[in-house]
């Protein structure tokens, strides 16, 4: 069975420690196309114009220098956050097809303005969140 369709990514970044582990969740069971592949960083395809960034945790912290200019370093501990852009009629398939997966959701909210979100963790344990609108005033549909 196909990963349902994601309409886009809320936000962009995480970090992990084991990268071949993020790429078999992140490619194999949510069906991102992996853009870049580095040793510090890899890159997928979120939907149109948006990324979704993996980055090694402990292998980011220094400046990275470029031919453009130098990318200030960054990294973070503990377990992050993300979301991604769902519609209201794929909460369901997305139900069903975790559950194939294996993946266990940890939470199910219905936010005061009507919108839907499915919590999950990857295999870091850090903390994914299908949502289908509307959540935020700038997230109606």
């Amino acid at each position: 069975m196909p990963a349902p369709k994601i309409d886009g990514i809320l936000e962009t970044a995480v970090y992990v420690d084991d990268m071949e582990a993020a790429h078999t969740f992140y490619s194999g069971v949510l069906g991102l196309e992996r853009m870049v592949a580095g040793e510090r960083l890899y890159a997928y395809d979120a939907g149109p114009a948006q990324t979704l960034l993996v980055f090694h945790r402990g292998h980011t912290g220094e400046d990275v220098e470029t031919d453009g200019g130098f990318v200030p370093g960054h990294d973070t501990t503990g377990h992050s956050h993300f979301a991604f852009r769902i519609s209201a009629g794929q909460l369901q398939p997305w139900r069903d097809y975790l559950a194939e997966q294996g993946i266990v959701m940890i939470s199910e909210v219905t936010w005061p303005a009507g919108g839907t979100s499915l919590y999950f963790n990857d295999p870091d344990g850090n903390v994914l969140e299908l949502a289908a609108a509307p959540l935020w005033p700038n997230f109606l549909s």
